[in-house]
């Protein structure tokens, strides 16, 4: 698998992980109680198991990110709905942002680091992390009947950064990713950045 460059995290820059956990925590916010039996995009995930499922990927990023070592080796619990409480509108975006702060110092990009039960390098566990972040808020937005918002300029460098990691993922798998997602979607070799991530990830853009 092929490392991806660590984003520059500038003052003014639009790189960093910040304006795509923005853009999901506002997801987050407007998703309404009556949505959350709903179906997703993912797999077999109903609205309330990927809310479930954001909270724990933004935990174990963050711990990702500090290079320390969870109890659960940064392993996804599998998605529970009852575990949100009712405090969730309000936690999860607050995980998010601990997130895209955890991201920020370039000691996070460098050396090895411990997620999903597995060593590897920290550059390439943060360009999962961007993946992580932008394709379930296309998911949670396509399922809560909202539109994400993939042509905003402050997402480019994000959405480079996804597409550069699941690009070296799907080359090696040309046939899917089991645990990560299917088997890749045609999608034209000019369509919008984020339109050729959710193809390579397996799902249809439109």
């Amino acid at each position: 698998m092929s490392s991806s460059r660590r984003p520059a995290d500038e003052p003014g820059s639009t790189a960093g992980l910040g304006p795509a956990t923005a853009v999901l925590a506002r997801i987050v916010q407007g998703v309404r109680d009556g949505q959350l039996d709903g179906p997703t995009p993912c797999g077999d995930m109903t609205v309330g198991e990927l809310l479930d499922h954001i909270d724990s990927l933004s935990v174990a990023f963050a711990a990702a990110a500090t290079k320390t070592r969870r109890d659960d080796g940064g392993r996804a619990p599998v998605p529970d709905a009852s575990r949100l409480g009712t405090d969730w509108r309000e936690r999860i975006p607050d995980r998010l942002a601990e997130l895209a702060r955890a991201w920020r110092p370039a000691t996070a990009w460098t050396g090895t680091t411990h997620i999903g039960g597995n060593d590897m390098p920290a550059e390439i566990a943060g360009a999962a992390a961007f993946n992580e972040v932008i394709v379930h808020g296309w998911d949670l937005a396509t399922a809560t009947g909202r539109l994400y918002p993939g042509d905003d300029p402050a997402l480019g460098e994000a959405l480079r950064t996804a597409l550069s990691w699941v690009r070296s993922v799907a080359e090696q798998n040309p046939d899917g990713s089991p645990g990560l997602f299917g088997p890749p979607v045609a999608v034209p070799d000019d369509a919008p950045l984020l339109d050729r991530l959710l193809g390579l990830t397996g799902r249809r853009p439109s």
